[in-house]
């Protein structure tokens, strides 16, 4: 962590909002894209990164590690995020490209760098939150299994279970998806 990061970080603890508001601006970018990539929904995505940060300001002089601030922002967002799909587990969203989506899926000898994201994100949609939350940020985020085991607050061994299993998962639901294609 750089110095200036660090000073804004114990400045915005000690309430100043500019500083505070500076680490939204910094770091919304990838509040969002971890939202995101767990809810697969803009506007969900885009709830949580805002309430992250009200959260986040809330609870700020909680921390007690500056250099741990991203990871404990990213706790924050993702125990957000479970908290939403919690919510969410029993009502069965629509969504207006279903009939795109479900062709993209039983359809997999497209090649269009577009239509594969399509077909990952949705086979990512059948993982559990568990799982989906640590594939996206070992594989995506590109996070240490120490640090996920800090952010999710599990042992280690459980998140390296839990990309494991995330990995085999989603290889076999793509499997599928070529076999019926």
């Amino acid at each position: 962590m750089d110095l200036e990061l660090n000073r804004l970080i114990k400045e915005a603890k000690n309430g100043n909002q500019e500083a505070f508001s500076t680490l939204v601006t910094k770091y919304k970018g990838h509040v969002f894209r971890h939202a995101y990539a767990v809810l697969n929904n803009h506007q969900d995505a885009e709830d949580v990164a805002q309430e992250a940060f009200v959260k986040a300001f809330l609870s700020l002089k909680k921390l007690d590690n500056e250099f741990a601030f991203v990871s404990w922002l990213t706790r924050i967002v993702s125990n957000l995020c479970y908290d939403k799909l919690k919510k969410a587990k029993n009502i069965k969203m629509i969504d207006s490209d279903e009939e795109k989506q479900e062709h993209l899926l039983n359809n997999r000898s497209t090649r269009d760098p577009a239509d594969l994201r399509l077909i990952i994100r949705e086979a990512m949609q059948t993982l559990s939150a568990e799982h989906r939350t640590v594939l996206v940020l070992r594989d995506i985020q590109g996070y240490s299994y120490e640090e996920i085991a800090d952010i999710v607050n599990i042992p280690l061994g459980t998140v390296k279970s839990r990309i494991n299993s995330a990995r085999a998962a989603l290889k076999k639901e793509l499997s599928r998806g070529d076999e019926n294609g």
